[in-house]
């Protein structure tokens, strides 16, 4: 059974009609009608409210349910990725608002204000698919025209690894050891012990993965047919967690640092998803 058309609400563009600005932000309904999300995460330094990364600037969902765009540029941001340690330093690539691409961007505030860091190899880039590893944080990996690029200084200087692997959706980098990667493709889940030199298999089913994120010692990815599922990355021992979703599935999905049991999930339908229990219950925010 093929599923690729799960991939096209990433590639669509939306008209740019900019979201807000507006210090009572806007219903995360209208942002769904305005444009459509990149990037979720949970704010490290107050983990109530969720960050996105979107196709027309940086937002911040608060308590209240409405989000605001916290970034004072409109850009596509891409391959959001905030750094595991330091609350308040993000990553993210992609395109600005004017036309081209960003390269490698850090901000230090929380997203409200962006500078490039690198203009990575060959480029500068646009990291459709970018993650920062947990067990070194100076590690960075990063997609861009086919190839794998690779970062040991934190972002500033870049190195083309190899040849992605074909049909890839999403990357992560082990939340236990920075050589290790994760890549979700059309064809099932893959993981290299060698920082992308090397593939191999790690779910027996060859299902499409439209995400992996790998997060204090636990792996998750969505693979469609099966849902939601979880394992321990010393183990790799497969455990469902939330099924049902028919032609729904995840886009993006992040884990709150401080509460595991808290996930937030972006679906296709641009719907964003929270669930309290560790990812077996879910509600729209």
């Amino acid at each position: 059974m093929t599923h690729y058309r799960f991939i096209l609400p990433l590639l669509l563009a939306l008209p740019l009609t900019g979201c807000s600005g507006e210090p009572e932000g806007v219903s995360l309904e209208e942002l769904r009608q305005k444009t459509h999300i990149h990037g979720v995460a949970f704010d490290r330094s107050d983990s109530q409210r969720i960050q996105l990364a979107t196709h027309h600037g940086f937002h911040v969902v608060d308590a209240d349910g409405r989000a605001r765009q916290v970034s004072s540029e409109s850009h596509d941001f891409m391959g959001f990725s905030p750094h595991p340690r330091e609350t308040e330093v993000l990553f993210a690539s992609g395109h600005p608002a004017r036309g081209g691409n960003l390269g490698v961007m850090v901000s230090f505030d929380g997203g409200s204000s962006w500078e490039q860091r690198s203009a990575g190899a060959n480029g500068p880039v646009d990291f459709h698919q970018m993650t920062v590893s947990e067990a070194d944080p100076d590690v960075l990996y990063g997609t861009y025209a086919g190839r794998l690029q690779v970062s040991r200084d934190g972002g500033h200087e870049w190195q083309v690894q190899t040849a992605v692997p074909e049909g890839l959706i999403d990357l992560a980098a082990s939340s236990r050891d920075p050589d290790h990667l994760y890549a979700a493709t059309q064809t099932g889940l893959l993981m290299s012990p060698n920082g992308g030199q090397r593939w191999r298999q790690v779910h027996p089913q060859r299902n499409p993965v439209s995400v992996v994120v790998a997060s204090g010692g636990q792996l998750y990815a969505f693979m469609l047919g099966l849902g939601l599922i979880k394992a321990d990355e010393a183990t790799r021992e497969w455990e469902p967690l939330s099924d049902g979703w028919g032609e729904r599935y995840f886009t993006h999905l992040a884990v709150d640092s401080k509460d595991p049991q808290r996930l937030v999930a972006a679906d296709n339908q641009g719907v964003l998803l929270l669930s309290e229990d560790g990812g077996r219950e879910w509600s729209s925010l």
